[in-house]
């Protein structure tokens, strides 16, 4: 090699841009060895070590580990598979601070005093599989593999499937909200009494007890039902005074000829009564919660209707 295709490391320095120490440090690592030296005893570098160099600076600049690197230059890895390692790892790395941004916005939303915030963090610090995992328990623990008295085996096996098929999710990159959704949902699974209630309302069903109120009079008389009782609710009316009677007669008809029923008090009470079985309050809570978390639509909420409609059928001066 022709003395003139080396270069110092004064000079190599220049070329690349890199502070003259900091090549000293990585020639005597032997990651750039110096070409060969002068008769005075310097480091002479050629074009191979200026390429290796160039590349070193780059790995480094994307966060590679000196060892690895390495082994990128000693051709023992390619650089295709080492950036698809190195990219997985700081896919990963924005997860995490993409669940902490949000944490933090959730805490800073919620006012949460110390042992709030110990909680937010520990459970959304679960990583997906741990997550899964509490799910998995709350579906253990609520519907069991053997059933309970009066619920076929079978029956409850699918109420789980479709408790299960609606699984919360928690994103890679949750809003504050799905955060504070997600550590509701993980203490409301936890909560025993909880479970009860929800092994309640897979029993009724399993057992005979049909679909939800709601379900059976369809979509355009709930939301007539929402309607009349907000407006109702807005205004003041007391659902046992008489300015409740004519809206609380008008739904009871309305009901009584979907259901092909006489509107009369048996049946104005078989209204109360499914509304009170449809009206569970946690429970109609974890269905919301985990809406929010999967960031699925979230549903109007009727709730907020059901005590007032209840009132009224059951105490009310009706036909």
């Amino acid at each position: 090699m022709d003395a003139t295709t080396l270069c110092s490391i004064g000079e190599l320095s220049r070329r690349t841009g890199l502070p003259v120490r900091t090549i000293r440090f990585y020639s005597d690592s032997g990651l750039v060895a110096p070409t060969t030296r002068s008769p005075a005893g310097y480091r002479l570098y050629g074009l191979d070590a200026q390429l290796r160099l160039e590349l070193l600076r780059t790995l480094r600049e994307l966060g590679l580990d000196l060892a690895t690197i390495q082994r990128v230059l000693d051709r023992e890895l390619t650089v295709a598979e080492v950036a698809s390692a190195h990219a997985d790892a700081v896919d990963a790395r924005i997860r995490v601070l993409q669940l902490r941004r949000s944490v933090l916005r959730a805490v800073a939303a919620s006012g949460s005093g110390p042992e709030g915030i110990k909680l937010v963090h520990k459970l959304t610090q679960l990583s997906g599989e741990e997550r899964r995992r509490l799910i998995d328990d709350f579906m253990d623990g609520t519907f069991g593999i053997t059933g309970s008295a009066g619920a076929p085996e079978g029956d409850r096996a699918a109420e789980a499937a479709m408790v299960r098929a609606a699984t919360p999710e928690l994103p890679d990159d949750p809003s504050g909200e799905q955060v504070a959704a997600w550590v509701e949902l993980a203490e409301l699974v936890g909560d025993e009494e909880f479970r009860a209630r929800m092994r309640r309302t897979a029993t009724r069903q399993a057992t005979g007890g049909g679909l939800d109120i709601e379900s059976e009079a369809g979509e355009g008389l709930m939301d007539l039902v929402r309607q009349k009782v907000a407006e109702a609710m807005e205004s003041g009316i007391d659902p046992l005074g008489d300015r409740a009677v004519p809206v609380v007669d008008d739904l009871v008809h309305r009901f009584a000829e979907v259901f092909e029923r006489a509107p009369d008090s048996e049946f104005r009470h078989w209204m109360a009564h499914r509304f009170e079985e449809a009206h569970d309050p946690r429970v109609d809570r974890y269905w919301r919660l985990v809406w929010i978390v999967n960031g699925w639509q979230v549903v109007p909420d009727l709730t907020p209707v059901y005590p007032w409609l209840i009132q009224a059928l059951r105490g009310g001066r009706g036909a």
